[in-house]
């Protein structure tokens, strides 16, 4: 297994205990992951306790229908964006009424990147009641690890938001 691979449920189970404790929830919002966040958290006995579920959004389409983001936000900016990220991290926390919500998308490839926004470009977004955070990446693993790299950080960043919710 590689370093990832042995990362993501670590991380998972690190993020249940957190959440059981605070008594918070938790959803996700997943592009270029195709629901690898959720599908992680979910490995973890007890995750139904705190994880509420999650929308995998990969289309442009569904971001807008299912998550709210505006059209002319992905117009302007990109499906892959720091604007988008968050848009879907707010949208995913309305839509499924959690605590803390959590989106990524990216480039995961091999195909798809431009010099502006190359293969394994990933945003990552949360949305809490301790407000909210977005963070860029740029990955140089194959799609797989780009995937589980952006997986990872959005563990993470759920972790991190945790400690600024004041529960």
């Amino acid at each position: 297994m590689s370093e990832l691979e042995l990362d993501l449920p670590v991380l998972a189970e690190r993020l249940q205990v957190i959440c059981l404790a605070a008594g918070l929830s938790v959803v996700t919002a997943e592009s270029c992951t195709g629901g690898l966040v959720a599908h992680e958290l979910t490995e973890i006995p007890g995750s139904s306790a705190y994880f509420l579920g999650g929308i995998v959004a990969y289309a442009d389409s569904t971001k807008q229908a299912a998550l709210g983001v505006p059209a002319e936000l992905i117009a302007r900016h990109g499906a892959v964006s720091a604007q988008v990220a968050r848009a879907m991290a707010e949208g995913a926390r309305r839509v499924l009424g959690a605590d803390l919500a959590v989106a990524v998308t990216g480039i995961a490839g091999p195909g798809g990147g431009t010099p502006a926004k190359p293969v394994g470009l990933t945003y990552v977004a949360v949305d809490g009641p301790g407000g909210r955070d977005v963070r860029r990446f740029t990955w140089a693993h194959d799609r797989s690890g780009n995937k589980r790299a952006s997986a990872a950080a959005a563990i993470e960043l759920l972790i991190s938001a945790t400690e600024s919710t004041g529960r």
